[in-house]
């Protein structure tokens, strides 16, 4: 069997030798995927010319699984904490994805290459959707459930996609907006109910046959398009291909989840963000472990812990959100069954809730830092030294630096914009484009770097800090402040449980900081003057006096987006009145 001359390939085998076990479990090599095609080179690096995730990822773990070499572990386990559970072993899981493969192709008449939409909750559909699509060479293009109907218009016009999968929840919602989508040919519904000019999908898929063939695809063909939260701008939409999500993991997923196929993970993500395209598709299935599923049609503390202590999870992943909200309970009334791997994505987590988390469950956070252009760039490996404020190091396969406004790299220390190397050779990881938007495509880049528009320091160990987007950074009688380290400060403060940071105009200097806080219950009726104060003497104590909050608002909620970042450029606007 010939094998790919990986230029990590040496590295990796340290870490995973070719016995095909690893911590006594059979796993996927590089070398067993479609070795009998010609590799293709980028640099000192061959890659195979032909992938698809679905033939050659989840078929070879059925393989596996078939002969008895696999744990018994399921490959996707769904509850709905109604007493509803399904559970797919990999076998199951090909099966089913086959058959809805032949509604795509054969009911809907979509072709390799043509574009779908697919709104759905954290329900299996969307799963099957998902390696429907890559069985057939469809364009997967996922959203989140509280698009609006202006965003769906939005999306159909841009994307041009031919099909969209939804609930009858959202059903009214496109056909509002569907005379003006000239593109969209087919709309199918997630449910149990009919509507007209909609086909039922549960029904159309029960009934197909399972013998569709999975599409020959090239490893730099379209596989999926993710349109960006817009925090800073109108959503673009980010494609990604076979290889920067189907095939990077092979290489590299061990670095940040670590998982075997008796494993089990957990992602809260939300279905149209790439964590979950991440957490919950690809890296866990790379490495045959167990996906696990809650539908969390409300995101309660109390359904997270509960489910946490009666499920065998073993890899939680959530946003600060998430881990902001579960410090709030006392956790020593819960005993979690199996939960030994803590990971945090999508901004920074305050290093006070990190340490609430570890004092009271004996747990630490990974921080994990990425980008839908790019997936997982820096990361706390298992086993790595934890500093409190870092997101750890630059993952494989990416040459991670701070740079200057001249693409400069800087020395350790010193602030600047978070970057990763994208010449000569544009990494495996990487998005391929801004679909029709080459010239945003052409300034993603500087030098020789993609510029992440983030704005970090690194140290002499090689561990990043996270200071703030670059245009979230307040600039006050001179001095350079991120709102991320005012935020930290202010949410150790046992009266704030959020807050937001962001530039507010003044006479005198330009601009100050101005914290928007949401309060715990248990401070709601003090009195806000005098809370002000002392919000702001602590922040002096506990960085430098100058960043404190001149401007303090106390608000109900803040405003985010749909996967739940801070929307700071919202308030920011606000302030600046625009």
């Amino acid at each position: 069997m010939k094998l790919f001359k990986l230029q990590c390939l040496q590295f990796l085998w340290t870490l995973k030798p070719p016995n095909r076990a690893f911590h006594g479990h059979p796993r996927l090599l590089v070398s067993d995927v479609h070795s009998q095609y010609e590799p293709i080179r980028r640099g000192k690096q061959e890659i195979p010319k032909y992938f698809n995730f679905a033939s050659d990822v989840l078929d070879k773990w059925s393989e596996i699984e078939k002969a008895g070499k696999r744990p018994s572990n399921p490959a996707f386990w769904w509850i709905n904490g109604k007493g509803e559970e399904v559970k797919w072993s990999f076998q199951e899981l090909g099966f089913l994805s086959r058959k809805v493969a032949n509604v795509l192709t054969k009911e809907c008449g979509l072709q390799k290459g043509d574009r779908l939409i697919v709104i759905l909750p954290r329900i299996p559909e969307w799963w099957l959707v998902n390696v429907a699509c890559m069985r057939a060479g469809i364009v997967l293009i996922p959203g989140v459930s509280q698009l609006s109907a202006k965003d769906i218009q939005y999306r159909l016009q841009a994307s041009k996609a031919k099909c969209i999968i939804t609930t009858d929840k959202l059903a009214p919602a496109v056909d509002s907006v569907a005379p003006e989508c000239q593109f969209l040919k087919t709309k199918l519904m997630v449910s149990k109910g009919s509507r007209e000019g909609w086909l039922n999908f549960t029904e159309l898929y029960r009934n197909q046959a399972a013998d569709h063939s999975c599409v020959k695809t090239r490893i730099q063909d379209p596989m999926i398009i993710f349109f960006t939260s817009g925090t800073t701008g109108s959503p673009k939409m980010t494609q990604h291909s076979q290889g920067s999500l189907g095939f990077r993991p092979l290489l590299s997923e061990r670095y940040w989840l670590d998982l075997t196929p008796s494993g089990m993970i957990w992602n809260t993500a939300d279905t149209g963000w790439i964590l979950t395209s991440i957490a919950s598709v690809f890296d866990p299935w790379a490495f045959g472990s167990c996906i696990f599923i809650h539908n969390l049609p409300q995101a309660e503390s109390s359904v997270i812990l509960n489910t946490l202590c009666r499920f065998p999870i073993d890899a939680l992943v959530g946003a600060p959100t998430m881990f902001r909200m579960l410090v709030q309970n006392d956790l020593s009334n819960y005993k979690f069954m199996n939960l030994k791997y803590c990971m945090s994505g999508g901004e920074p987590l305050n290093p006070e809730v990190m340490e609430q988390w570890k004092s009271q469950t004996g747990l630490d956070i990974h921080e994990v830092y990425g980008q839908t252009e790019t997936g997982i760039i820096c990361s706390v490996f298992k086993g790595m030294k934890i500093k409190p404020g870092s997101m750890g190091k630059a993952a494989p396969l990416y040459d991670v630096q701070i740079i200057d406004k001249s693409a400069n790299i800087l020395p350790p220390g010193q602030q600047g914009e978070i970057a990763v190397r994208s010449k000569p050779i544009r990494p495996l990881g990487f998005f391929s484009e801004y679909v029709d938007n080459p010239k945003k495509t052409a300034e993603s880049e500087r030098g020789d770097f993609y510029v992440t528009g983030d704005r970090g320091t690194m140290d002499e160990d090689g561990y990043f800090q996270f200071i703030g987007r670059d245009d979230d950074i307040i600039i006050s009688s001179g001095y350079r402040i991120g709102p991320f380290e005012v935020e930290s400060a202010l949410i150790e403060h046992p009266a704030v449980v959020e807050t937001a940071v962001v530039s507010s105009p003044d006479p005198l200097r330009g601009e100050v900081v101005k914290a928007f806080v949401v309060l715990s219950p248990a401070f709601s009726s003090s009195d806000l003057k005098s809370l002000t104060r002392d919000l702001q003497d602590h922040v002096k104590k506990t960085t430098a006096p100058y960043k404190y909050p001149r401007k303090v608002e106390f608000v109900q909620e803040l405003p985010k987006t749909v996967t739940g970042k801070i929307k700071r450029n919202e308030l920011r606007n606000k302030e600046w009145g625009r």
